[in-house]
């Protein structure tokens, strides 16, 4: 009995068919095992040829010789980058404002580059303008080829640290009110930010996405702020000191946190502003969160809202880096 019909009958392949196999196997054991590794998007494509078939004696040698052959290619693409305002939203469906109420929170992570944004609305600042007043201050002093004055010095300290309203109110007017805050902003890369009538610091309106870009200000690195290095550590360490009673807000979502709260009480409706922006670490990366809320029925509904949104945020940018 043929030796080749043998073989077949017992279910073994040619040799030839047999090798075209083994590297299409081999192939596709290459693709997988890139998948497996999570290195690569990759797209692959294998050839047999074995099922072609020709009329012509020429045809079945050239189809038996691409029968033997097994390619597989294997490209390159970049991953896509993460859906983090997706993640967000996702992470803030578990934060539940009480009717009435509204809450915006922006998140980045500098190493990374990753942010996130929800909500877009404009809302009170209350004392979080506060830094961006001695931001304001601190870049016209640049300006001037000076550093702040004794005096200035005084007031910020009491302005960021405790929250004081008459040294705010004092710088306010040293920088030029809304005109100078607007002009500072505007350098600064702040494009929805506008500053309170009068005296009325406290009224500015901003978004959480606006915030960032102060944060990244204040903690961002030469060439990434308009601040000089000595003003940027100057201003950190006045947040890195609040005193303890105000030391809510986004630490709620670290450690190593500085930060600037404010809160507010609207006297046409006894509602409660709450805001609380600045700088947090969290699992050994640090994150910059600006939470914003209004509508809230005491400011401790408030204060409770800021620190779940700022939770939140963190938890779902440190979900996408992960």
């Amino acid at each position: 009995m043929d030796s080749r019909r043998t073989r077949r009958r017992h279910g073994a392949e040619p040799p030839r068919r047999r090798r075209a196999l083994v590297r299409t196997a081999a192939a596709c054991a290459v693709l997988v095992g890139a998948a497996a590794a999570g290195t690569v998007y990759v797209r692959a494509q294998a050839h047999t040829g074995a099922d072609l078939v020709s009329s012509s004696r020429t045809s079945r040698s050239s189809d038996a010789s691409k029968s033997t052959r097994s390619e597989a290619s294997v490209e390159r693409v970049a991953a896509p980058a993460p859906d983090t305002d997706g993640l967000l939203a996702d992470a803030m469906a578990a934060v539940a404002p009480e009717d009435g109420a509204a809450v915006s929170v922006a998140v980045l992570d500098p190493s990374s580059g990753d942010g996130a944004v929800y909500g877009d609305g404009a809302f009170d600042t209350a004392s979080i303008v506060k830094v961006d007043i001695l931001a304001a201050l601190l870049l016209q002093a640049q300006d001037a080829g000076r550093g702040p004055t004794a005096q200035e010095r005084a007031y910020a300290t009491a302005m960021i640290e405790n929250s004081d309203n008459a040294s705010a109110s004092a710088l306010w007017a040293v920088i030029g009110r809304a005109a100078g805050l607007d002009a500072a902003n505007e350098r600064f890369g702040l494009t929805a930010t506008e500053g309170g009538e009068g005296g009325l610091w406290g009224l500015t309106q901003t978004t959480a996405a606006d915030q960032l870009v102060l944060l990244r200000q204040v903690f961002g690195a030469d060439g990434d702020s308009e601040l000089s290095e000595t003003s940027r550590t100057y201003l950190q360490g006045l947040m890195e000191s609040v005193v303890e009673d105000q030391a809510w807000g986004v630490s709620a979502a670290g450690s190593g946190w500085a930060l600037k709260n404010g809160w507010l009480a609207r006297s046409t409706t006894g509602l409660w502003d709450v805001n609380s922006i600045g700088r947090v670490t969290a699992d050994g990366r640090e994150y910059l969160v600006a939470v914003l809320s209004d509508g809230n029925s005491t400011k401790e509904q408030g204060v409770a809202l800021v620190e779940a949104a700022a939770r939140a945020a963190v938890s779902a940018l440190g979900g996408a880096g992960s």
